[in-house]
């Protein structure tokens, strides 16, 4: 992708419609936390969440992905698994105590309509499945190779591929 917005981002795709989609971008930690960067978490027990960016749109955006304790059938919201999605600006009372993960964002990716159909099918994007630890795991591992790796076909191989193969 010659975007460097999205040099080897993992992207999780949150909403996708006639009107386009909303994305993610799961490993582009930021250097402050959510009570740092929203003045209103900073006394909530996700204060402390290290802050990322989800893209680069509306950068002022904030919304979080959240892990809920429980039954699937509990939210019609989630996403899959016991992940869903967070409204950040609602505050922190908003958050139910069956939250027990937060990941926070500022900013998103998104596209028009049509847009990611047609950087699908032009191959700018890999589409493999996401599993709770791509959200929740160790930000300071290079996710984007720890998702290639797994895959069973040959763009596992790309995992080991150098950020800049001039410097191999």
């Amino acid at each position: 992708m010659a975007d460097s917005n999205f040099d080897r981002a993992v992207v999780f795709v949150i909403d996708h419609n006639e009107a386009g989609a909303v994305g993610l971008v799961l490993n582009d930690p930021r250097d402050d936390y959510l009570g740092q960067a929203i003045p209103i978490w900073d006394e909530s027990r996700f204060a402390d969440c290290t802050l990322f960016s989800g893209g680069p749109v509306d950068p002022f955006t904030s919304m979080a992905l959240g892990e809920f304790r429980g039954s699937q059938d509990d939210n019609e919201s989630l996403l899959f698994a016991n992940i869903g999605v967070i409204d950040l600006g609602s505050g922190p009372n908003s958050i139910p105590d069956s939250v027990v993960n937060l990941r926070p964002y500022l900013g998103y990716s998104g596209w028009g309509p049509m847009q990611l159909e047609a950087e699908l099918a032009a191959n700018a994007w890999f589409v493999v499945e996401v599993h709770p630890d791509d959200i929740f795991g160790n930000e300071d591992v290079d996710l984007w190779s720890k998702v290639l790796r797994r895959q069973n076909s040959p763009v596992s191989w790309l995992s080991n591929y150098p950020s800049d193969p001039r410097l191999n």
